[in-house]
């Protein structure tokens, strides 16, 4: 018996030049699949899980267009974190702190809210609330902070932190930089105080440096401010 043969049909053009294509196509997916996976990890602190300043500027800003004079601008500052850092559980016991403040200045921020990083152990909300509700949140803010944070196994810290923020409706603007300023010289207002403090003019006021207080320490490398 005569055996039979099989000659390959010649693959038309059509399909030559798709297959072509693809090969490279499907690299380039993947190649933009992970470029884009790291573009948005490097939008966020490694540690927190928080957006990073530009992240979070651009988030803030929109939040402010949306929600206007109902919106508030928050800096939180860490009271004595340095002697965290440097105590028994070293820089460890830092670590788990900023994540346990990140974690509850998201869950306090809420699905109208955005929280950024700002560095070392400064961060910064810009959240959707009224008028009526502000004090209580704020109140609700210091207390939530200062709840002591597991360091080690039963191991707890004792933390405080200081809260400055500042409202578009009795600063008569919307401009981030403007609002973070004022948050942050009502922060300092309030230093150690155990009390949100909310910028009124005066604060707005106060002489800075990259939008941050001047004599604020580190405020010549922060860059520009959101």
């Amino acid at each position: 018996m005569a055996s039979t043969v099989h000659v390959p049909t010649p693959i038309g053009k059509h399909a030559l030049l798709i297959t072509t294509l693809a090969v490279p196509l499907t690299g380039w997916t993947v190649h933009a699949v992970t470029l884009h996976r790291k573009l948005a990890a490097a939008r966020r602190d490694p540690l927190t899980g928080l957006l990073g300043r530009d992240s979070y500027t651009t988030r803030a800003r929109q939040i402010l267009a949306r929600y206007g004079d109902s919106t508030l601008v928050v800096l939180v500052d860490l009271d004595h974190f340095k002697a965290i850092n440097d105590g028994p559980g070293g820089h460890a016991a830092g670590d788990r702190v900023l994540a346990a403040t990140a974690q509850r200045l998201t869950v306090w921020a809420g699905s109208h809210g955005t929280v950024g990083r700002l560095g070392g152990d400064e961060f910064a909300v810009t959240v959707r609330i009224g008028r009526a509700r502000r004090a209580l949140r704020l109140a609700q803010l210091t207390q939530l902070l200062a709840q002591p944070v597991e360091v080690e196994d039963g191991v707890l810290a004792d933390v405080a932190a200081s809260v400055g923020a500042a409202s578009p409706d009795i600063l008569r603007t919307r401009d981030l930089a403007l609002l973070q300023r004022a948050a942050d010289a009502a922060m300092y207002a309030g230093k150690h105080t155990g009390r949100a403090v909310l910028a009124g003019p005066q604060h707005a006021a106060v002489p800075s440096i990259n939008g941050r207080r001047a004599g604020r320490p580190g405020t010549h490398a922060l860059g520009q401010a959101a």
